[in-house]
């Protein structure tokens, strides 16, 4: 069974944001892409969805989560700068079926746990972009990322927001 990491949507620039960045919603473009994780996910039958507290994070997986009638879990352990706390999740979930939406920060803490050599030229190709997804096998104790789910084509042949 596997553990789908994902992380969130676009919800536009930090800088140009006024406020408390915990609660910066998805921009238009971030909304759309929650919408189109629906059918790239739904096929695994995730048992449980799990979310950093942070608005953007629970509005990525609130539309797969409305879809299978599930609740989306708030867990600290997947928001920013929680890193290690966020390792030791992953470890604990393994043969479980999940989502897991988390940031940037924490993806690259992730990827150096789930790369054997985070240096190495194709493991660039590993980089999590927002709204991307990595589907995580175990293999006795260990874990490892079986594929990367990028955006389906029409989101990227659509012209970017961010220029």
């Amino acid at each position: 069974m596997p553990l789908l990491v994902v992380r969130h949507a676009h919800a536009g620039r930090r800088s140009a944001y006024r406020g408390d960045d915990r609660v910066r919603p998805l921009s238009p473009r971030g909304r759309s892409r929650a919408q189109e994780l629906v059918p790239l996910l739904i096929g695994y039958r995730p048992r449980r969805i799990l979310s950093s507290p942070y608005v953007r994070c629970c509005a990525t997986v609130q539309p797969l989560a409305e879809a299978l009638g599930l609740p989306v879990e708030s867990v600290d352990e997947l928001a920013e700068d929680h890193g290690a706390e966020a390792v030791r999740l992953l470890s604990t979930m393994q043969g479980e079926s999940a989502v897991l939406c988390t940031h940037g920060d924490v993806a690259t803490k992730l990827l150096e746990v789930l790369v054997p050599d985070p240096s190495a030229p194709d493991a660039k190709g590993f980089r999590l972009q927002k709204g991307e997804v990595w589907v995580i096998q175990s293999t006795g104790s260990s874990l490892s990322i079986a594929t990367h789910l990028r955006r389906l084509p029409a989101v990227a042949q659509r012209p970017s927001e961010d220029g």
